[in-house]
């Protein structure tokens, strides 16, 4: 794993909201807005941006966590910005802040975690839950 992050430094990552990111259960949409569930994929993303160059050939990322405050709507075709802070980096893992901003409204914000670990580990891993 490459130590080339310090606790502060931040990424960006900008995303449309399209009719695939709404609130729908079972093939319902229950409302025509980004749903929870598509901002913490996204949110996740923004946070992994670190991660891609930190890991090594050998290596992958694999969440720990995710916290989401989903505190206002953004509607379809919103652009939406991410930006994730290194919050902490203690051995093999990365602990974000994110923050999503439709212009300068906030729509949600949280934290969101990874490790970073062999690939040969995770393979072993996966098959032992096989």
């Amino acid at each position: 794993m490459k130590d080339i992050f310090k606790v502060g430094d931040k990424k960006t990552f900008k995303v449309t909201v399209s009719p695939a990111d709404t609130a729908s259960f079972e093939a319902v949409e229950v409302h025509p807005v980004y749903a929870t569930f598509a901002l913490g994929r996204d949110a996740e993303w923004a946070c992994r941006l670190f991660v891609l160059e930190m890991k090594e050939a050998d290596e992958e990322g694999i969440g720990t966590m995710l916290n989401i405050e989903h505190v206002s709507p953004a509607l379809v075709g919103s652009q939406v910005c991410f930006e994730a802070t290194v919050d902490s980096i203690n051995q093999n893992e990365i602990i974000c802040t994110f923050q999503a901003k439709v212009g300068d409204r906030v729509i949600a914000k949280g934290m969101q975690g990874q490790k970073i670990i062999k690939k040969a580990r995770l393979e072993a891993l996966f098959s032992s839950h096989a």
